[in-house]
């Protein structure tokens, strides 16, 4: 192996694009523990990297981008890495690394931009490939001679997410006399489940055992409030009032998490807690590419087979999965 001693890990992207490429950071280091770690990432992601046990700095395409390209190269050789691996590829990133002179540059050879950016290219398609999101980011270590992963059993160890500690505010949200199950029920993009299901899977949950927490941003609430039942007293609604650091903890703090594939349903996985993600068989969002991450991680996808789902046709059946089942794999 030739690991350098200094790797940037490139993923400016969203949550949970970030969640699954913690995995990758704790698998450089299984191979090579003396490696420091810098990840570029988007602002928003900050608290997720900062409080990964493997990630040893962190820079952010924001403030490169506001720093301009001259100062952007500067700050990236400032870091002394041997290499940067353009896990997400980024056309400015991976110009400011080659002005930085950066020694390996590595990205997918699918990108036009990386024949005149990298000069070490890793010809794979995701598009095509029936790996995980996770396992996928490790064929970009190939160039240093890491071995995959037999599976992503293997890579759940090397996630290394800690939840932070909760604040007060935080801790007045939990129920310590009750299960507290968080229910996270709309997405930015893809397909979800549907808030019909979420109001059926709420009344089909006995209030002296569960408290039900709602998170989503300020947008999402203004659409969940007006369908699921606020008005209950084992229902408390926190959508719009966390930033990411205090959902984090919150998720922590919880018992289980209930969504669709999206950032929050990574986060508690990797958290380790009871995750229960929700699922169209649809390429490329099926859970073989996207399934959460962790040690209690559970896939609900609709029974039976889709034609529309295995032509990678756009198709409704996760609103088809019976809030039941969901009610079955939540902790008693």
């Amino acid at each position: 192996m030739n690991v350098p001693r200094t790797i940037i890990l490139s993923r400016p992207d969203n949550l949970g694009d970030a969640v699954v490429t913690l995995p990758m950071a704790g698998w450089i280091k299984h191979y090579a523990p003396g490696t420091r770690i810098v990840a570029l990432v988007r602002r928003y992601t900050l608290p997720v990297w900062q409080h990964c046990v493997h990630i040893d700095g962190v820079i952010t395409l924001e403030d490169l981008q506001a720093a301009g390209d001259a100062a952007a190269a500067g700050q990236l050789a400032a870091q002394g890495a041997g290499a940067i691996v353009h896990v997400f590829p980024q056309r400015e990133v991976a110009r400011w690394a080659k002005m930085a002179g950066i020694p390996r540059r590595i990205g997918t050879s699918h990108r036009w931009w990386h024949w005149l950016t990298c000069n070490e290219r890793v010809d794979f398609s995701r598009k095509r490939s029936n790996l995980h999101e996770a396992e996928l980011n490790i064929k970009l270590l190939a160039p240093f001679g890491v071995p995959m992963p037999g599976s992503t059993e293997e890579l759940t160890p090397c996630i290394g997410l800690r939840a932070p500690q909760p604040s007060a505010a935080v801790e007045q949200v939990l129920r310590k006399d009750r299960l507290n199950i968080i229910l996270h029920p709309l997405k930015s993009s893809g397909v979800d489940w549907g808030l019909g299901n979420f109001a059926k899977l709420i009344a089909l949950l006995d209030p002296a055992r569960y408290h039900c927490i709602l998170t989503g941003t300020a947008a999402e609430a203004e659409q969940y409030r007006k369908a699921l039942p606020m008005g209950l007293p084992q229902v408390t609604d926190t959508g719009g009032q966390l930033d990411l650091s205090s959902l984090m903890a919150l998720i922590g703090a919880s018992d289980a998490l209930v969504a669709a594939s999206t950032g929050p349903l990574h986060i508690a996985a990797a958290l380790g807690i009871r995750t229960i993600g929700l699922f169209s068989l649809q390429r490329p969002i099926h859970p073989g590419r996207w399934a959460p991450l962790g040690r209690d991680a559970h896939v609900l996808v609709n029974e039976g087979h889709c034609a529309k789902c295995a032509k990678g046709l756009a198709c409704d059946g996760i609103k088809q999965i019976a809030p039941e089942r969901v009610l079955a794999l939540l902790p008693h």
